[in-house]
């Protein structure tokens, strides 16, 4: 009851019952003094009934005023409150732009019919995804970032209507231009390419984007809007893989494509969890010796119908639906397993993709499975990109510094091919490069600027004292070209190809008994 006396409508009702009683007073007064002298008022209570209904009845139609006018106001308010809600659950708050759950409400108006020619209203999906924008949040911070992302909507929203431009989450964008001709998409997914990739100031700093654009049409390639989004999609993942600033109109081989995809990608995790794809080991040969120093384990698979599927595909595959982890950690225990019996002097060398790079359990990951397999962390070598440097490059200094503390060995890979080698030398500490076989081909054709880079190249190596291994040798006269420019160790056919661990034992015995004859 207190509870009630608390709210509005209870504070009007104690009010008014307080104005009633006052109103009776003072009509009591007013009619003693009135009536009085005539009659007596206790010997008559008709005038009193009356005062009473009347006061009463006057408190009640006033309360029944001000709870109408306040419901009236609730229900204004609740209506406000809904439109609220619906608009924060239909839009983005950052951009203020629909989001995804708008687009699926998104209906095509059908007043773009033509009367003269009664022609189907027609809509083309841009799937729009930005290019480069991790960089450019890395370097101006995340607020930085949400006022780049805020431009660039407003960019989009000149270019169509407002209500036709949504954000789908992170930097991807969906923008519906209606009615627009067949001939007129490219031109407009390239208006819209050139529209974001216009620099934009960000503080005192100027920054650039790109853009990848895929884009399909309604009704021709869906029933739906979905369907059509949908196929956009394909077109912009087909775009992005060609390179930055594309754009792309969807065809029906590129749904083919994405179909063979995720066929291939429930292959994998098939072949992952059944350990069907296994490490092969290629050699590495000490160029002044002679002898193996070390085996690079290299993954290999077979699928069901006994076709090899090239690691390029599906390793980036693993890395993008997140299964790189446990491939890596399936074959890097085989792969210890099977370097322990290798002689105390052969190392195993293992890549790391850019993708692991991220993982701040990588250290420990890669320790556990050492004391498992009861191998000496000396006895391994991680191979790093310099792309995989990049993307985190505290992260990836933490656990390259982990890596050397527990005695594992560091070789920077496919050196010479990035954009910031020096840097990556300045920065980390490495135990080995690998000189990338683009230059040993250029070695065979005698070009004399690569040579020179080469010569570059191993003299730096030799100032740091860091061992230089040269991949790809395939010929005699490309091993001595190696051997005499001063080169540590060589990879290639010409040493041999990447064979199974039980190949390993026999190549082993045989380069034994061939030094031993020399």
């Amino acid at each position: 009851m207190g509870e009630f006396f608390e709210s509005k409508a209870g504070k009007q009702l104690a009010a008014l019952v307080a104005g009633a009683l006052f109103l009776w007073t003072v009509g009591l007064v007013w009619h003693v003094h009135i009536f009085g002298t005539f009659r007596q008022f206790a010997g008559d209570t008709t005038d009193m009934l009356f005062l009473t209904f009347f006061v009463a009845g006057l408190a009640s139609f006033i309360y029944s005023l001000l709870r109408i006018f306040d419901l009236r106001k609730e229900m204004l308010r609740q209506q406000e409150h809904g439109k609220r809600a619906h608009w924060i659950a239909t839009h983005d708050h950052l951009t203020r732009l629909p989001n995804r759950y708008a687009f699926e409400k998104f209906e095509v108006v059908q007043a773009l019919r033509d009367d003269e020619n009664n022609s189907l209203p027609t809509a083309t999906v841009f799937s729009v995804d930005l290019d480069g924008f991790k960089k450019v949040n890395d370097l101006v911070g995340h607020q930085g970032g949400d006022l780049l992302l805020q431009e660039v909507s407003k960019r989009l929203s000149a270019l169509a209507a407002e209500s036709c431009v949504f954000r789908f989450g992170g930097d991807e964008f969906i923008v519906v231009a209606r009615g627009l001709a067949a001939d007129k998409d490219e031109r407009f997914a390239k208006l819209i390419i050139h529209s974001v990739s216009r620099s934009i100031r960000i503080g005192s700093i100027w920054c650039q984007v790109g853009a990848s654009v895929g884009y399909a049409r309604w009704p021709e390639q869906g029933q739906t809007l979905n369907d059509v989004c949908h196929r956009s999609d394909i077109a912009l993942y087909e775009a992005k893989s060609r390179g930055a600033n594309t754009a792309m109109m969807f065809h029906e081989e590129m749904q083919l494509k994405v179909t063979a995809r995720a066929k291939l990608e429930g292959q994998l995790r098939d072949a992952i969890e059944a350990g069907h794809i296994r490490p092969f080991y290629q050699p590495l040969v000490d160029l002044r010796s002679g002898d193996v120093c070390g085996f690079e384990a290299l993954a290999r698979w077979t699928d069901e119908d006994g076709i090899s599927v090239s690691p390029q595909v599906f390793i980036s595959i693993a890395e993008e639906t997140g299964l790189i982890t446990p491939l890596f950690q399936q074959l890097l225990k085989t792969a210890c397993s099977d370097a322990k019996h290798w002689p105390e002097h052969v190392s195993l060398s293992f890549n790391l993709s850019a993708v692991q790079m991220e993982d701040r359990l990588l250290t420990s990951r890669i320790l556990k499975i050492l004391d498992d397999a009861g191998l000496d962390p000396g006895r391994l070598e991680v191979e790093i990109t310099e792309n995989a440097l990049i993307q985190d490059p505290e992260l990836a200094a933490s656990i390259v510094d982990d890596l050397h503390k527990a005695g594992i060995q560091i070789a920077l890979d496919d050196f010479g091919t990035g954009y910031s080698s020096l840097a990556q030398l300045a920065r980390y500490r490495f135990d080995k490069i690998k000189i990338d076989k683009s230059f040993v081909k250029a070695s065979r054709d005698h070009d004399d600027r690569h040579e020179k880079i080469v010569q570059a190249l191993l003299n730096l190596s030799r100032g740091l004292e860091i061992k230089t291994t040269v991949e790809g040798i395939e010929e005699n006269g490309q091993m001595a070209y190696f051997v005499h420019e001063g080169c540590d160790i060589g990879q290639g056919y010409l040493f041999g190809k990447a064979m199974p661990f039980a190949d390993t034992l026999l190549f082993l015995r045989d380069r034994r008994d061939v030094l031993k004859a020399g």
